[in-house]
């Protein structure tokens, strides 16, 4: 009878607990008989990891992608997105020039969970997604993406679930200390002058097993101080002329210096007394602080009271051109963030013999805090003369002004919150938005061996987790000039207040600009009048969204021959019980003489439940001792974001259409959240065929999946009653009114091929045995409509085509490595307005990182690993666009090439 075993190695490697999944090392043990002897061989650097990732591919049940640390503390990129984003179907999104959320199979951030070891994780954002820089890479052992997903998987999200993992003590089966310290700098040095140009990751790892290996301890800290830079050109729009040719409408360009702290601490505790008993207690915190400062100026442009003299006209487009009487605006900007995460879990599990017991409970919490200060300041004694050309890399400029000057400088600001009284300008504005995060879990299950048939053993349990996310309101202060600053107060345009803190120039030369003056902006706000912020946007700002869900599951393993075939698998169901609720407010400004003077507020307070049955069936059939079929198909729900899920809004009365009764005049509109909201759904089946060679990294897989998107949540309005809402003294014919909000609406489809590919120099010729490459290529396409008479639309995060490549070179210590990674044009989420989410065409990009490492293998310095890195050496922009037409540039950012040189000590 013909049954698939993998290689000798590959199961060595993985029953030794080299692979970091103890889920894939139990499937592969299995296989493994009593009598067999194996020889384990000693195998490092960039062939175990594809070592271990093959062993985990090969032995899930389900469709699985993985990596795998080279050794203890050498994942070989700065994040793990990065790392991910080369596994075929995975492609992340930048953010400040580093990989911080992953898009699997085309679907956006939102459809993917994340956990650590098995347990689902917060997020420092208002959503679910994880922010993957939180979790340092030289902690991890390595991660596995499910993307089919069974039964027994708690975390299930439409697009998969990633795990990432630390290190097993008892299975790593070794003392081991390693130590690693890195140099790290940017090409584009200091953009501001004012902010570091290097600095430094340092981490350390201790692994050890005691009392007769039944106990296991890993302790690991990890400390990185990093700044990067970025030149970010920023547009306002493109309206039209008079002549019907597109324009920039304003232009909102900064330099940007990060500086990220990170410290992050992980700890593992170990117990197996005997060979019934396992307990494992797990640890993870991580104190996240960055710092963004940013520096540029705004040009009010053709949505001002600037006068254009076009230029040249091409496509319909305003290319170059003069606007005449430019009011620009000089921002010195702070961004601060302080996020502390933690999590601990504890599992234990139990074998009675026939039956294997299993419980874990875990909890988790962040807690994040931001302060954003801006500071205005302007050449108040002429406007300006600015000359534009706009490219497909933003819009450049040539001033008449010297931004740079100290003695025209001053702080003043226009009366861009008329609204709400700042009479002698607004000079800056301070604000601090803080959110909470906690989650409590618990599971328990159990598991037996079964000979009925097809059907090997069953396994069946409970999970439940209660999650509770808020978003605080914290007061917002607009800072403006007192009366004694203006020769006319109350008119913004005479008031003016001179620079007399410590000032500096920062170069703004990709924009054209020469320089600007400089400063802290919170030295500015010392003699400042601070008035606080009275709107009804902020006070709906604070929310708090609850969840409690219960999920039920029973899985039955399969494993038979068909025609001396050996088929092996799963089926099963869960069903998932979800009470979820929102407590917040609805508010609205009140108004006199056009000045707001309060804000009502409504409290509001809503929810819903829901049941969902999820069934999934996955077999794999082995073709040969070498070749594997699979076959997965499930029904999975996403939860709707978290924000989405909010009752806060914001409401309004409009006295003209008191005596209405037309609903679509009515006196009533609102727009924001929904507590309603019930999850994405999708039917999904995937076929995948895998090949694996025998030089034990080597393998070849195609796969397709298609996915039914039941549902779908869309911003649409609906009929609401407000009758309950404050009128200010008016009586309206109609207490119906649109309130814009989330909700439900009809789906679509998704479909894909994946490509992937491993091989080694060994498999053409002996010359090039020391050589390998891993490639891979996506394809995805995807119609989605909110409403059968609306027409489709672009999937946020798909990218239709995905290509990965890697080519590497590793002998006698010496390793070296290049990596391509491209993404066709994508819809992407970025940060708009007052940090509110909008999507925006990003152009395709391709990222090219490059490595070389020698290991010393012998003498006083065995041990020792020497590292140059290099990310984005190509220096690929960031680029956004409106309406996916590439002269209306709306983000061109450029982050420089990062480089780090280090070294790695492990004893």
């Amino acid at each position: 009878m013909l049954q698939f075993k993998p290689s000798v190695l590959t199961l060595a490697l993985v029953a030794a607990g080299a692979s970091m999944s103890s889920y894939a090392a139990e499937e592969a043990k299995a296989e493994t008989s009593a009598d067999e002897s194996i020889e384990v061989i000693s195998v490092t650097g960039i062939r175990r990891s594809l070592q271990d990732s093959k062993a985990i591919k090969m032995t899930s049940s389900s469709i699985v992608e993985a990596i795998s640390a080279e050794d203890i503390g050498k994942l070989p990129d700065v994040s793990i997105a990065d790392s991910l984003a080369r596994l075929p179907g995975l492609t992340t999104q930048r953010l400040n020039g580093r990989g911080q959320v992953i898009s699997v199979r085309g679907l956006s951030p939102d459809f993917t969970n994340t956990t650590l070891n098995g347990r689902q994780q917060v997020s420092a954002s208002d959503n679910r997604s994880v922010e993957y820089d939180m979790y340092p890479s030289e902690l991890l052992s390595g991660a596995v993406v499910y993307k089919t997903p069974d039964a027994s998987l708690m975390a299930q999200g439409i697009a998969g679930t990633i795990d990432m993992q630390t290190v097993r003590p008892l299975a790593h089966g070794e003392q081991t200390f390693s130590v690693n310290a890195r140099y790290e700098w940017n090409e584009l040095e200091s953009l501001n002058p004012d902010v570091n140009d290097s600095g430094q990751r340092v981490s350390a790892s201790y692994i050890d097993q005691f009392a007769d290996n039944t106990i296991g301890l890993v302790l690991g800290v990890s400390y990185m101080d990093t700044p990067s830079q970025g030149e970010r050109f920023n547009a306002w729009g493109y309206p039209q002329n008079e002549d019907g040719n597109y324009v920039i409408g304003g232009a909102k360009p900064f330099v940007q210096s990060n500086e990220l702290k990170r410290t992050a601490i992980v700890a593992t505790l170990e117990f197996q007394p005997t060979e019934n008993l396992h307990s494992t207690f797990d640890l993870f915190y991580t104190d996240f602080n960055e710092a963004q400062t940013l520096r540029g100026i705004e040009f009010p442009l053709a949505w001002s009271g600037a006068t254009l003299t076009p230029g040249t006209v091409q496509n319909g487009m305003v290319t170059d051109g003069t606007f005449n009487g430019v009011e620009g605006i000089m921002r010195n900007d702070l961004e601060q963030r302080d996020s502390d995460t933690v999590a601990a879990g504890w599992n234990l599990e139990y074998d009675l013999g026939e039956w294997q017991l299993e419980g874990d409970l875990s909890y988790s919490k962040n807690e994040r805090t931001d302060e954003i200060y801006e500071s205005y300041s302007q050449i108040t004694s002429a406007l300006d003369n600015l000359k534009f050309k706009s490219t497909t890399k933003g819009t450049v400029f040539e001033s008449e002004l010297d931004y740079a000057d100290t003695d025209l400088v001053k702080l003043s600001g226009p009366n861009w919150a008329g609204n709400v009284g700042l009479n002698n300008g607004q000079v800056g504005y301070y604000k601090q938005p803080a959110s909470k995060d906690e989650l409590y879990q618990i599971r328990l299950s159990a598991s037996h061996d079964l000979d009925w048939g097809l059907i090997s053993r069953v396994e069946f349990g409970a999970n439940y987790d209660d999650r509770t996310k808020s978003k605080t309101t914290i007061p917002e202060y607009y800072y403006t000039l007192s009366d004694s600053d203006c020769t006319k107060p109350g008119d913004s345009s005479t008031c003016q207040k001179d620079i007399n803190f410590n000032t500096f120039t920062t170069n703004l030369g990709f924009l054209g600009i020469p320089g600007m003056v400089s400063y802290d902006p919170r030295a500015a706000f010392d003699s400042l009048v601070e008035v606080e912020a009275l709107r009804a946007d902020i006070a709906a700002k604070a929310w708090e969204v609850s969840e409690q869900v219960t999920t039920a599951y029973i899985k039955f393993d399969i494993d038979t021959d068909i025609w001396d075939m050996r088929l092996t698998g799963n089926v099963g169901t869960q069903v998932v019980y979800t009470e979820q609720s929102s407590s917040a407010v609805s508010a609205t400004d009140v108004y006199e003489n056009g000045i707001i003077v309060d804000v009502t507020i409504v409290p509001i307070e809503d929810g819903t439940d829901y049941t969902e049955i999820l069934p999934s069936l996955n077999l794999s059939l082995a073709l040969s001792d070498s070749s594997i079929l699979r076959f997965g198909a499930a029904r999975t729900l996403t939860r709707p974001r978290m924000d989405e899920l909010r009752a806060s809004s914001t409401y309004s009365f409009d006295p003209k259409y008191e005596d209405s009764t037309d609903p679509e005049f009515s006196p009533w509109s609102a727009s924001g959240g929904n507590p309603q909201l019930e999850p994405w759904i999708a039917n999904g089946v995937d076929l995948s065929f895998e090949h694996y060679f025998d030089d034990s990294v080597g393998y070849v897989s195609i796969a397709g999946f298609y996915k039914d998107l039941e549902s779908y949540v869309y911003t649409q309005p609906e009929a609401y009653d407000f009758s309950e809402f404050p009128t200010g003294g008016y009586n309206p014919a109609l207490d119906l009114g649109a309130i814009t909000k989330p909700q439900n609406g009809d789906g679509g489809s998704l479909k894909g091929l994946e490509l992937a590919a491993s091989i080694s120099g060994a498999m053409l010729t002996e010359v090039l045995e020391d050589f390998g490459a891993i490639a891979s290529a996506s394809f995805t396409t995807s119609d989605i409509q909110p409403n059968p008479d609306s027409p489709s639309e672009p999937l946020p995060g798909l990218s239709e085509d995905v290509y990965n490549l890697t080519f590497y070179y590793e002998n006698s210590g010496f390793s070296a490595r290049v990596v391509g990674r491209y993404r066709s044009e994508f819809l992407g989420e970025v940060s708009g307005f007052d940090a509110g989410r909008s999507f925006r065409y990003n152009e395709p990009e391709t990222i090219v990182d490059a490595q070389i490492s020698y290991r010393f293998q012998e003498g006083t310095l065995e041990g020792l690993t020497l590292l140059l890195q290099a990310n984005n050496l190509t220096d690929e922009p960031f680029v956004t666009t409106e309406e996916g037409d590439e002269m209306r540039v709306i983000d061109y950012q450029r982050y420089g090439t990062n480089y780090a040189f280090g070294a790695s000590y492990q004893f």
